[in-house]
C-alpha cells in the first residue's frame, strides 16, 4: 500500500493538508488553494483526485457545523456550470501540458484578485453563478482549485453564510468532479488509498478550527480569500516556469 508514496513524503503532505483544512474550515475554502500547488510539487499523484476527496470531507464537516446559515440562493446554477467546466478541465488534464495549464490558471486567479481588490464585482444571479461554476469546474478538475471563482463572487456575504454556501457547493461539486474524472479514466485505486491516509490531517484541521471560528469576521475572510488566491497563483507560476525551463 505504501509502495507509491514514501513515509517522509506522506508526513510532509499531511502537514500541508492540515493547514489547508484549517484554512478551509475557517473561511469556507482554502484546502485546495493552500495545498494543491504544494502537494503537486511534493508528489504529482496527490493532485487532483486525493485533494478533491479531502475537499469533500472537509466541506461536509463544515457544512454540518454551518447548516443553520445555509441559503442556497441559486447555488444549483453554479453546480450546473460545474458539469461542462469539469469536462473541459478533464480534457485539458488529459491533453494539455501541465506547465501551460498552471500558467493559465494563475493568470485567471490574478485577474480575479485584481477585480476583487478594485471591487469590480459581478451581481450574484443565475448567469454569474453558472459562469463561476464553469470556471470552478475547469480549475477544479485540473488542479482541484475550484474555490477562487466562487469565493470571489460570494465574498461580500456574511462570514457564516459564506462558509455555509461554499461548503454546500463543494460537497456537490466534489462528487461531480470525481464522477467526471472517473469517466475519463483518471481515478485509480492508489488515489483512494492516498486520500484515506491523509484524512486524519483533514479531521485534525477541522477540529482545531473549532477553537478559532468565532474570531473570524467578514473583512478578514475577504482578505484571507485574496491572499490565498495570490499565494496559490504565485506557486503555480513558479512551478510552471520551472517545468517549462527543464
Amino acid at each position: 500500500m505504501m509502495s507509491f508514496i514514501d513515509p517522509s513524503t506522506l508526513i510532509l503532505a499531511s502537514v500541508i493538508v492540515f493547514f489547508g483544512a484549517l484554512t478551509q474550515s475557517l473561511i469556507g475554502f482554502g484546502l485546495a488553494v493552500v495545498a494543491s500547488p504544494l502537494l503537486y510539487i511534493v508528489n504529482p499523484q496527490l493532485v487532483p483526485v486525493p485533494i478533491i476527496v479531502m475537499g469533500f470531507a472537509i466541506s461536509a464537516m463544515t457544512l454540518y457545523r454551518e447548516r443553520g446559515h445555509l441559503q442556497f440562493n441559486g447555488l444549483q446554477y453554479a453546480l450546473l456550470g460545474r458539469i461542462p467546466g469539469g469536462f473541459v478541465g478533464a480534457g485539458l488534464l488529459l491533453f494539455a501540458p501541465q506547465a501551460i495549464l498552471g500558467l493559465i490558471i494563475a493568470a485567471i486567479v490574478y485577474i480575479a484578485v485584481i477585480l476583487s481588490v478594485y471591487k469590480i464585482t459581478a451581481p450574484i444571479n443565475r448567469v454569474s453563478l453558472f459562469i463561476a461554476g464553469v470556471f470552478s469546474g475547469i480549475f477544479g478538475n485540473i488542479a482541484a482549485i475550484g474555490g477562487p471563482p466562487m469565493a470571489i463572487l460570494l465574498a461580500g456575504q456574511d462570514a457564516s453564510q459564506f462558509r455555509a454556501a461554499l461548503s454546500a457547493f463543494f460537497v456537490f461539486s466534489s462528487l461531480i468532479a470525481l464522477a467526471i474524472l472517473a469517466v475519463v479514466g483518471l481515478v485509480e485505486i492508489k488515489h483512494l488509498w492516498l486520500s484515506l491516509m491523509l484524512l486524519p490531517s483533514v479531521i485534525s484541521g477541522y477540529l482545531v478550527s473549532g477553537l478559532l471560528i468565532n474570531h473570524v469576521d467578514k473583512n478578514k475572510t475577504r482578505l484571507a480569500t485574496l491572499v490565498l488566491c495570490s499565494i496559490s497563483a504565485t506557486v503555480l507560476v513558479v512551478k510552471s516556469v520551472m517545468a517549462l525551463a527543464s
